[in-house]
This record gives structure tokens, C-alpha cells and sequence, in this order.
């Protein structure tokens, strides 16, 4: 397509963004849980439509070429479809952060002060391959008020489109106009691009969800303020005081549950304090779980199975059955070893020290820090936030899980009676 075409694409979606965000800033809690709630209906009752559309671009996925954490990141099944339609009933069962007063108090001429959160307004949403996150990003944009422009990758273009029809049912039950949450149609590149240049009279905030090219791209490219990610490269430190079976179910648990998610453990890191008794069978449960292991010179000598690492491998989140290893000396080094060449996403320590947990968790200056549990919970529905858009690794406005309370900002509401300033 043309940039004109684009742009005839694009511009009636933002204005219409903008009208709806207004609606949604009026729009009452129960109004937007109703529209909720139908959309988590309809997602249960036109399942096997959705199945049939992800069918659609999985084999056209395979045709392609890619890879089986590519695969499953896109693969959708009952469970996924019903996990998506409970996400929604969770987020509806929220407490509505539109209007809540963060803070007040009251000046000595009188002046009383309110802090309140309020939308964003309208928000882009850029992603790849996850068409689950057209139901997740729809419907924390909505609880929280904002209108939302969706751009799915074209790999999970059908998915996405069927998911949509989903959330529009809902809006319309509920009365709500059907531009509260748009699809971009198109699955030409150029309408990213437009998105990020573009269209910033529309669009207030910009979210990506997808792979290092993609984020770095839209943090480059965007003429709006972003939230996002550039990568989830993340470790699990065993130390030298950690249960031998809890480290080494954790280990497995942070690698292989899921290799595809950003919360997936990419590095590991074995205290040589406990290296004799711990680093080989948790070298080999990887190894025998199908995990390629790729280690320093101590940990090659556990298993004729293990690579050798390069120093690019202390860097890269792999989003699949691969791990680096190695061996550090305490709780210190590891903390070193992931201030280098962590991404501040997500990182744990297994120990029964505390002393050594609090210098871990006070330390590490990642967006989520754990003790003595798996990498994987670093997911919004997790937190208890029903879904996430994404996990930021910014250090401003919104950091870690970004759920509905992460797409508001504040204003201040001042109350007087007459007061002039001298």
C-alpha cells in the first residue's frame, strides 16, 4: 500500500480513537465490566471459530518456516481460549483505577489537594504472533478507560480478527461504541510505521509486545511516549544454601514451562560454594529435558552434553530450550554477573539464607526480583492484575506488570473557597 492508502487506513481510526476515549473517560465501572463480561461470554461461545481461524495461520506459520517456540507463542487451544475469557472476568472484577484518589491533604490558606488517577487516553498496542494479547490489551485499555488501537503481527492476523469479534460484541452489548478497541486491518508493515509517526494528534501512548527487532524499533521510531521491553533475558542464582530438590524444580520450572515468554530463564547461576553437590544434577535434569546447556569451564565438566559459552551467551534471551550456566563466587558475583548483562526484567534466588535473599532481592535492580520461586511468574495474571500488556523494564511511570493501575496517569484537583494568591 501507498503512504496515501495508509493514511486512509489509519486517520479514521485515530479520530475515532479520540472520540471513543472520551465516552470511555465517562464511562461507568459497571458499564465497562458489563462490556467485559459479554466479551468473556462470547469468547467461550465462538470458540470453535477461533480455533479455526488460529488453525488458519498456524499452518500458514509452518509453511513459513518457524520455529517451535514461534509455534507455540502463536498456538492457541480450549485452554488458551478459556484462559483468555477468565482474564477477562478477572480484569472486570478489578477495582476501577479511574477516579481513585491516590492522595490528598490540605494546605494551611485552606486549599484542599487530590491526586486522582485518570486515563491515558488513547493507546497503541504493536505486537507480534501472541493473539491472546488482542484480548489482554483490549480489555486492561478498557477497564482503565482508554480507547486502544490494536496492531497484530500478520502471522496471527486471523486469530486476532476473531478475538476482536469478540471484544466488539461486548461493546455493544453494553452500549458502548465498537471503537473503544480497534484492529488495524491491514497487515502491511507500513501501517506500523504510521502508527508511530504518524499519528501522534491520536495517540497518546505506544505499547510493543513482541521480539527485540520490534521494540527497539517502535523505541526508535515512535513520536509518543512508550512503554515496553527490549528483552527478557533473565536468571535464576542457586546459592550456596538452597535446597538441592527446590532448586532443581525451579530451575526446570524457569526454562522449560513455557521457553517462549519473556519470563523464561535464560542464564543460570550456581554458587561454587554449593557447585559439588548441586550443579550436576540440575545441569543434567535440563540436559535430559531436551535443554541444550551451554556452560563455562566448570560446568562443562559435569556432562559431555554441555556447549561451551561464548560471552554472547550471557547476553541472549534464546526464547527457547536453551540455557547458559555458570559458576559464580556468591551471592556478590551474581549480582555483578547480572547488573553486565541482564536486561532488568526478571531474576531469583533460591536459598534458604535470608540474609543472602534480602542482598539479592535489595540489589538486583530488575522490574521483578523473586525468592525462592520460578522465573515464569513474571505475568500479570499472576500478580493478581487478571492480565498484562507487557512486562516494562522502564524505570519511569510504569515498571514491571503493566496492568490497568500502569495505563492511567493523575491530575491534581485543588478545592478552595475564594483564595487568591498574594
Amino acid at each position: 500500500m501507498t503512504l496515501a492508502e495508509i493514511a486512509a487506513v489509519m486517520e479514521p481510526i485515530g479520530r475515532a480513537a479520540v472520540d471513543a476515549a472520551r465516552t470511555l473517560a465517562r464511562a461507568s465501572t459497571a458499564q465497562k465490566d458489563a462490556a467485559l463480561l459479554a466479551a468473556a461470554e462470547a469468547l467461550a461461545g465462538r470458540r470453535d471459530a477461533i480455533l479455526a481461524a488460529n488453525a488458519r495461520d498456524m499452518s500458514a506459520a509452518g509453511a513459513s518456516g518457524f520455529s517451535g517456540a514461534m509455534l507455540d507463542r502463536l498456538r492457541l487451544d480450549e485452554g488458551r481460549v478459556q484462559a483468555m475469557a477468565s482474564g477477562l472476568e478477572q480484569i472486570a472484577a478489578l477495582p476501577d483505577p479511574v477516579g481513585t484518589v491516590i492522595a490528598e491533604w490540605e494546605r494551611p490558606n485552606g486549599l484542599r489537594i487530590q491526586r486522582v488517577r485518570v486515563p491515558l487516553g488513547v493507546i497503541g498496542i504493536i505486537y507480534e504472533s501472541r493473539p491472546n494479547v488482542t484480548a489482554d490489551a483490549g480489555a486492561l485499555c478498557l477497564k482503565s478507560g482508554n480507547a486502544a488501537i490494536l496492531r497484530g503481527g500478520s502471522d496471527s492476523h486471523h486469530s486476532s480478527a476473531a478475538i476482536h469479534a469478540c471484544l466488539a460484541e461486548g461493546l455493544r452489548k453494553a452500549g458502548l461504541p465498537g471503537t473503544c478497541i480497534q484492529l488495524v486491518p491491514t497487515t502491511d508493515r507500513a501501517a506500523v510505521g504510521y502508527m508511530l509517526a504518524g499519528m501522534s494528534d491520536c495517540v497518546d501512548v505506544i505499547v510493543p509486545r513482541g521480539g527485540k527487532s520490534l521494540v527497539a524499533r517502535v523505541q526508535q521510531e515512535a513520536r509518543v511516549p512508550v512503554i515496553g521491553h527490549l528483552e527478557g533475558n533473565c536468571h535464576v542464582y542457586v546459592d550456596r544454601a538452597a535446597d538441592l530438590q527446590m532448586a532443581r524444580t525451579i530451575v526446570v520450572n524457569a526454562k522449560l514451562r513455557r521457553t517462549g515468554i519473556c519470563g523464561a530463564a535464560e542464564t543460570l547461576l550456581v554458587d561454587e560454594g554449593c557447585a559439588a553437590t548441586h550443579l550436576a544434577p540440575i545441569v543434567r535434569d535440563l540436559l535430559d529435558a531436551g535443554c541444550e546447556v551451554r556452560g563455562d569451564a566448570t560446568v562443562q565438566q559435569v556432562d559431555p552434553r554441555v556447549r561451551p559459552a561464548s560471552e554472547e551467551d550471557w547476553y541472549t534471551e534464546y526464547l527457547d530450550a536453551v540455557i547458559a550456566a555458570k559458576v559464580v563466587r556468591g551471592v556478590d558475583d551474581a549480582i555483578a554477573h547480572i547488573a553486565r548483562f541482564g536486561s532488568a526484567h526478571t531474576e531469583s534466588i533460591v536459598t534458604e539464607d535470608a540474609a543472602a535473599a534480602e542482598q539479592f532481592l535489595s540489589r538486583v535492580d530488575s522490574a521483578i526480583v523473586l525468592h525462592n520461586a520460578s522465573t515464569q511468574f513474571a505475568d500479570g495474571g499472576e500478580f493478581g492484575m487478571g492480565a498484562e500488556i507487557g512486562i516494562s523494564t522502564d524505570r519511569f511511570h510504569a515498571r514491571g506488570p503493566v496492568g490497568v493501575e500502569q495505563l492511567t496517569s493523575y491530575k491534581y484537583v485543588v478545592r478552595g473557597r475564594g483564595q487568591v494568591r498574594p
